[in-house]
């Protein structure tokens, strides 16, 4: 009897303690989010998720591997895409020529709409690039808009007036720019994390060298072979941008909403995504970004012009242009890796800077009276330039997340259409109401130095925002907890405890 006994007297301490562990577990499982939970994957390369107690932790990133050619292919793209844009300047005039006579204003003034348009429509498209990318994939809407931009491109050398290439140029070929271009950056996201801005330096550092490298040998082919055949031999970059996209093979797990969700109403929010504006944070920085871009760009579309003005026909203008590529280059390869020891959201104070040393220098031109003061001016320029657009895809990374980073994206490049439109128009105007461009630059350093003022608050606010999350979750964890224990005081019977 003793020893039975003895035996038993174990057990009315066991049911108390299996109540504890059983409400600690609760606990756990209800502080776990749902995308925290397994989703398969069908590559079986790097990037395998970390797994605990056969629930899947948070996605590993590779940080190389495949991701190495991914980066290959999203550079050529942004080469090939706004390499052709970037030097429509060559094509223009040998447009006069094919269409007319290169004195003629109302041709100059018609020609230029084609290669405006163009660029345009590229950041237009930009919201529905990104409802495509989220219901196809990086991989099918990168090729289709590469193979959309290839018939563009090849129509346009066909054409024998300039009326169609407002539709071959202007819309087709660069809508498949657009679709081939956004993806791009998509996709770096799945590959890269730590090294995010470093590889976004290169990719984009990839349409400075061929802003750089294409005009002279576009030069070259016009003098050769005519404006038809060289569109023709434009088409080679485009068809193998093609192949470029099919190295988009995408890593990250779906989110769970599109396991969960069903119906009408998933597919309506998968293509109008919501969510990314619940985020405050992400909400000033696609409103100030924007708003700084109103003087941004009409030092890049004036300042050829000013300097005719101000230095006489036979200054060299295009050392300008070269000194803006070259630095702007070097800009996105150093600010990317610097951008890699930034964390979190804080890298938007590297766009401040930009906007603020941009706005500052705008504002400078009218003042430099010496030529080599223009270039001083053009080479700080173009490195906060490339430290402008090289971070723009790790930001919007940090803000809404990777599952949300397309339409994120998509809607801040559509919004920046509008202002790159907008502002060099109003500065042309004033300087035929002025008979300068000087008012013009003033006034157009002002923009971003706003613009990067109201980025500055970002950090603040998602440091409040996560801060009233945490609470909002400790407090939860603690009530469900308290649930647990009351409910296992509740369920225990009377000889259990005795």
């Amino acid at each position: 009897m003793t020893e039975d006994k003895n035996m038993s007297e174990p057990e009315p301490t066991a049911a108390p303690e299996r109540a504890e562990e059983n409400a600690e577990k609760a606990e756990e499982k209800q502080l776990n989010s749902p995308e925290e939970k397994p989703h398969s994957r069908e590559d079986g390369t790097g990037g395998e998720p970390q797994k605990t107690d056969g629930a899947q932790a948070e996605f590993v990133h590779p940080e190389g591997g495949w991701g190495w050619v991914v980066m290959l292919a999203s550079m050529w793209c942004n080469g090939s895409v706004f390499g052709i844009q970037n030097a429509f300047g060559i094509l223009f005039v040998s447009l006069l020529k094919e269409f007319g006579s290169e004195d003629d204003e109302d041709l100059r003034f018609r020609t230029a709409w084609v290669g405006s348009l163009s660029m345009g429509m590229i950041f237009f498209c930009s919201p529905i690039v990104s409802v495509f990318t989220d219901l196809l994939g990086c991989r099918l809407t990168a090729v289709g808009g590469a193979t959309v931009g290839l018939v563009g491109l090849l129509a346009s050398s066909f054409v024998s007036s300039l009326g169609p290439l407002y539709f071959t140029y202007g819309v087709v070929f660069a809508c498949g720019c657009s679709f081939a271009y956004q993806p791009s950056l998509v996709i770096l996201g799945h590959y890269f994390k730590r090294r995010l801005g470093l590889v976004n330096g290169l990719v984009t550092a990839g349409s400075s060298v061929f802003t750089v490298s294409l005009p002279p040998l576009m030069s070259q082919l016009l003098v050769r072979v005519g404006l038809q055949n060289t569109l023709r031999v434009m088409c080679v970059f485009m068809a193998l941008l093609i192949f470029a996209g099919l190295t988009y093979r995408p890593l990250l797990p779906p989110s769970p909403d599109k396991h969960t969700r069903t119906g009408r109403c998933s597919t309506l929010k998968r293509i109008l995504n919501v969510r990314i504006w619940r985020s405050m944070g992400y909400r000033i920085w696609a409103f100030g970004i924007p708003a700084a871009l109103y003087g941004y760009f009409v030092p890049y579309v004036h300042l050829m012009k000013h300097v005719e003005e101000r230095f006489g026909p036979d200054a060299n203008k295009e050392v300008l242009l070269m000194c803006i590529g070259i630095t702007s280059g070097v800009g996105r390869l150093i600010f990317g890796r610097v951008a890699d020891y930034v964390p979190g959201v804080y890298k938007v104070y590297l766009q401040v800077c930009s906007f603020l040393v941009i706005g500052v220098m705008s504002m400078m031109i009218p003042v430099c009276t010496v030529f080599g003061g223009l270039i001083a001016v053009c080479l700080l320029m173009g490195l906060f330039d490339g430290c402008f657009i090289c971070i723009m895809a790790p930001i919007a990374f940090e803000l809404v997340g990777s599952q949300d980073v397309s339409q994120a994206i998509g809607f801040l490049l559509g919004m920046m259409s509008i202002p790159m439109t907008v502002g060099p128009p109003i500065a042309g105007f004033l300087r035929d109401r002025l008979d300068s461009y000087d008012v013009a630059f003033y006034l157009a350093g002002i923009p971003p130095i706003i613009g990067g003022a109201v980025l500055c608050l970002i950090p603040w606010v998602e440091k409040r925002q996560k801060s009233r999350q945490k609470k909002k979750e400790q407090h939860a964890a603690q009530s469900m907890l308290e649930n647990n224990h009351t409910a296992t005081e509740k369920n225990q019977s009377p000889e259990s405890v005795i």
